[in-house]
């Protein structure tokens, strides 16, 4: 069984950073994207970063030059640095992965987090 867990989360004031981390648990051995996604009530799902096992990265267009995504492979964790934040970035974050194999031959398609709060205000 795989899971994420994300942690990091909290309140942080407009132009102040936060680091998120999520840790992924289950024997993993690859995996094809691992990312971070935010929510807002109300309103759609919206992609926020994404990293391949090869390291590539992609980011929205909201976030783009503010957020940075990586990851450790030997913790099995991936980050988010939320930098220059905005009201308008508060959400919830969820970190989820997508066709991630374990040791035991497995592939999860899609795995997610079960989501932290941030939230940017002063």
């Amino acid at each position: 069984q795989v899971q994420l867990v994300e942690s990091g989360g909290g309140l942080a004031q407009p132009g102040g950073s936060l680091r998120l981390s999520c840790v992924a648990s289950g024997n993993i051995v690859d995996f094809a994207g691992l990312g971070w996604h935010r929510q807002v009530p109300g309103k759609r799902r919206e992609m926020v970063a994404g990293i391949t096992s090869g390291g590539s990265t992609v980011y929205g267009d909201s976030v783009k030059g503010r957020f940075t995504i990586s990851k450790d492979k030997d913790k099995n964790t991936i980050y988010l640095q939320l930098s220059t934040l905005k009201p308008e970035d508060t959400a919830v974050y969820y970190c989820n992965g997508v066709r991630i194999v374990t040791a035991d031959g497995n592939t999860y398609n899609e795995v997610w987090g079960q989501g932290t709060l941030v939230t940017v205000s002063s």
